[in-house]
């Protein structure tokens, strides 16, 4: 997870404010793109000068890391703990998937700049645990599909990593479309996901 951060020597910035700051900015990066946003751009949006901006924060890779680091550590605050509730496979990735779209819920701005920009952003000592937290991600999924097979839970010609690959990219692409306060809540839009994925959508015979 997330290196410590060096001391902030805006420490007396009010949290509020902050998170405020933050939700902007991560709309601006996700709408834009980290590389042409600029820390002018996002004061601008935010209704103040960009001098001012650096009373909360250093710069916007400061910004980018907080957005991200508190995403991903959200992220795994409920993938651990569905992976430490002894579910089965197929509940499991249920559970798994239902964390997802809540996720994309709470942040979906971040999880569009982490589709877009993490595969660079990994390459910087800064942003390392990019690259950490998607081996986990990839462990965690893979080996429950494949305690699924193992158990008869899933098909034993199922392709672990085609599905996974499909699951993953799946789910997370709805970040491009999905408004909070829409029509559906994460956990419908889940359910729905899920019985198409799981159970299929022609009518059985």
């Amino acid at each position: 997870m997330p290196a410590a951060k060096k001391k902030s020597t805006t420490a007396s910035a009010s949290p509020e404010r902050r998170r405020e700051l933050l939700t902007i900015a991560a709309d601006v990066f996700a709408a834009h793109g980290y590389n042409a946003t600029t820390v002018r751009r996002i004061a601008d949006e935010a209704g103040m000068l960009a001098g001012s901006l650096y009373y909360h924060f250093d710069s916007k890779e400061s910004m980018l890391d907080e957005i991200l680091s508190s995403f991903l550590t959200e992220l795994w605050d409920g993938y651990d703990a569905v992976l430490a509730a002894g579910l089965g496979p197929r509940e499991t990735i249920e559970a798994l998937v239902t964390e997802s779209f809540r996720e994309i819920d709470r942040h979906r701005a971040a999880v569009a700049i982490y589709q877009k920009e993490s595969k660079h952003l990994a390459a910087q000592p800064r942003f390392g645990y990019l690259t950490d937290s998607q081996q986990k991600f990839k462990t965690a999924w893979l080996g429950t599909l494949e305690r699924g097979v193992a158990d008869g839970a899933f098909r034993a010609d199922l392709d672990i990593r085609l599905t996974y690959r499909f699951v993953r990219d799946t789910v997370w692409v709805a970040a491009s479309w999905y408004r909070p306060g829409g029509q559906h809540s994460p956990e419908e839009i889940a359910r729905q996901y899920l019985s198409m994925v799981l159970d299929g959508i022609a009518v059985r015979a």
